[in-house]
């Protein structure tokens, strides 16, 4: 990286002001540069290619060119101390805590409104507020059981909440399939660092999801999607596999005697809970929208009755609306009796008329954001607007102020990231969307998904404008890495052949298409195998969906360097079990590839926005 320009206005994740390797990235940096740009270049391209043949996409709705993208990753990855990642730890607890006990409170006695502790008008008028199930009461008394709260760092380094999503959280299939795939593709890079595992959230959150039934640990659980055309439906495919549970649509269930029962070719079988990727207006047609193919006729009253559980709960996105966001920091003293450890970006809310005016004359120094928009829809960021596009933007902001709010503009954190157009590494702005599972306890996956804007000096992280991932390191320690980092060439230079004669491999598995399955978690040599796996044991530790019918050896040798026919199998993984499919291996040839790569949908899958019937995805579900 002799050539990165770290700058000086944003906090540089990887050095520090004066040009010095942050302590937890020493390790990194040091196979950074024993690997090299051009190796690093190559197995880049590989990671590319295994993505596009194994499905790992998203969807982009209304684009001409193409609706089925491949995941832009980038290998470098984003590291997070201990100490640091033990704060964000109590800080996401301490709010998810304090969310989940202001839903039990509006859907019951609603004794903050009561105290004008928050504005009753705020929560009554929410989009998402539904007084269909006021009353309820939820298993365990949680509302939210996955939740992905987005994490920004300012200028200074301080970790702020962007926002909480809490109806359908979407993206931790890539989280889990980045770090797959760089244990194959950079093995080396991971010796002596520490890193924690993350490869055990699907069986964590099988655990989460069955705890809701009286039934458990034998409870029925599905996977409910609106079908192949949502955007992130690779992930719910994804999931369902990795927790052995069932992927179904609203036609796979219904209701009967009290129950929601699951049609199978063995007969019907009760279904205990339901892990919804559909929004609550899909959910039942007799209920909320009649017009819904994507629901379940009755499915309410069932769970009035107490006889399913659904995560995450209906009527849970009331308290992501980004207006009520601004009144978190007062829940979390309210019900915990505690200051907040994270804190908000400071937010204007359009529905108050003091704070709409400031809005209205500061439009050009501000984001201002739809309330219930995600994804970058649905927002100005005023400095990099035009005067027409200020002036446009806020006829809207004034013919319905409650659903915008304004926030200053935020100089997101940088990281060293490649750029294949230049064959360097550039600094570009990134976010963190840390995943938190809340059952009879919490527990939060070590990292999350760092999401990036590729677009250079773009601030705006989703994938749908532009933006790609990194996979997150979480340490077991602040570093620097506890052992001295070993050459992991002994001097010689890395091979520019993908094949060596004679040594030992076994092939790579999953499924291809949408329903990609898991790549196993286990480094391409045996030597690196042995000791990666070791060490890793060791370490510690949506809205609107698609409406239609229808993711230490001594030396570290050449990627691919290894026949695919051995008998030996890889290392087992003690978090997962993983099937191995035909259609995804990596050959050997990757690399000579260049005009032979697989697409993992066909290119005749038709764009939902030219299908009857089919609405805008949950904006959630844009990561």
């Amino acid at each position: 990286m002799q050539n990165y320009q770290q700058g000086e206005r944003f906090f540089d994740e990887m050095f520090t002001p004066d040009g010095a390797v942050r302590p937890h990235y020493q390790g990194v940096q040091a196979y950074l540069e024993r690997l090299g740009v051009p190796e690093f270049e190559r197995r880049r391209s590989l990671l590319d290619l295994a993505f596009r043949n194994q499905g790992i996409t998203f969807t982009v709705y209304g684009d001409s060119a193409g609706t089925e993208r491949t995941f832009p990753f980038d290998p470098v990855p984003r590291i997070i101390p201990a100490s640091e990642w033990a704060t964000l730890e109590a800080g996401l607890t301490q709010r998810v805590k304090a969310l989940n006990a202001f839903l039990r409170d509006i859907y019951s006695d609603a004794q903050i409104l009561k105290e004008g502790i928050i504005p009753s008008e705020l929560v009554y008028s929410s989009s998402h507020f539904r007084r269909e199930v006021h009353g309820l009461k939820v298993p365990l008394g949680v509302y939210t059981h996955i939740v992905g709260s987005d994490l920004i760092r300012d200028e200074q380094g301080n970790y702020l909440v962007l926002e909480d999503n809490l109806r359908s959280p979407s993206g931790v299939s890539y989280l889990l399939a980045n770090r797959a795939a760089m244990t194959r593709i950079y093995p080396g890079m991971f010796d002596s660092q520490g890193v924690r595992t993350v490869q055990h959230y699907p069986n964590e959150l099988l655990r989460v999801l069955s705890s809701l039934s009286p039934r458990a640990p034998e409870a029925t659980v599905v996977l409910l999607t609106p079908g192949m055309y949502n955007s992130a439906y690779f992930e719910h495919a994804y999931l369902a596999q990795q927790m052995g549970v069932e992927l179904v649509e609203g036609r796979d269930l219904f209701v009967d005697n009290g129950r929601v029962w699951m049609r199978t070719t063995n007969g019907r079988t009760q279904v205990d809970v339901i892990y919804r990727r559909v929004d609550d207006e899909f959910l039942d047609p007799l209920t909320f929208r009649r017009d819904s193919a994507l629901g379940v006729p009755g499915l309410v009253e069932v769970y009035r009755q107490g006889r399913v559980a659904i995560a995450n709960a209906i009527g849970a996105g009331v308290a992501d609306d980004k207006a009520v966001y601004a009144y978190v920091p007062q829940m979390i003293e309210y019900y915990l009796g505690e200051k907040a450890i994270l804190g908000n970006v400071p937010t204007y809310l359009g529905w108050d008329k003091d704070q709409l005016g400031y809005m209205l004359e500061n439009a050009s120094e501000l984001v201002i954001k739809a309330v219930g928009e995600a994804g970058g829809y649905g927002m100005l960021i005023g400095p990099a607007s035009t005067q027409q596009e200020v002036t446009d933007f806020l006829v809207q902001v004034r013919e319905n102020p409650r659903n915008y709010i304004g926030q200053p503009v935020v100089g997101l954190s940088r990281h060293p990231t490649f750029y294949p157009d230049s064959g360097d590494f550039e600094a570009a702005h990134i976010d963190l969307r840390p995943y938190i599972l809340v059952g009879q306890d919490v527990s939060i996956i070590p990292g999350g998904l760092t999401r990036v804007a590729l677009k250079r000096g773009s601030l705006v992280v989703n994938s749908s404008q532009g933006g790609g991932s990194k996979d997150t390191w979480v340490l077991d320690h602040d570093g620097p890495v506890n052992a001295q980092i070993q050459s992991q060439f002994q001097g010689a230079p890395l091979q520019g052949g993908l094949v060596s004669p004679g040594q030992p491999h076994w092939p790579l598995g999953g499924a291809s298409g949408p329903a990609q399955r898991h790549l196993q978690n286990a480094p391409l040599d045996e030597a690196a195998a042995g000791q990666s796996q070791s060490q890793s044991q060791s370490q510690s530790g949506g809205g609107t969906q698609s409406q239609s019918q229808a993711q230490q050896g001594e030396q570290e040798p050449p990627l691919g360097a290894l026949p695919l026919n051995s008998a030996e199998p890889p290392p087992e993984d003690t978090h997962q079990q993983h099937r191995f499919l035909p259609g995804t291996e990596l050959p050997e040839q990757l690399a000579e590839q260049s005009g032979h790569v697989g697409v993992a949908h066909s290119d005749q899958v038709p764009d939902p926005a030219t299908v009857p019937g089919i609405e805008q995805p949950d904006q959630q579900g844009d990561v």
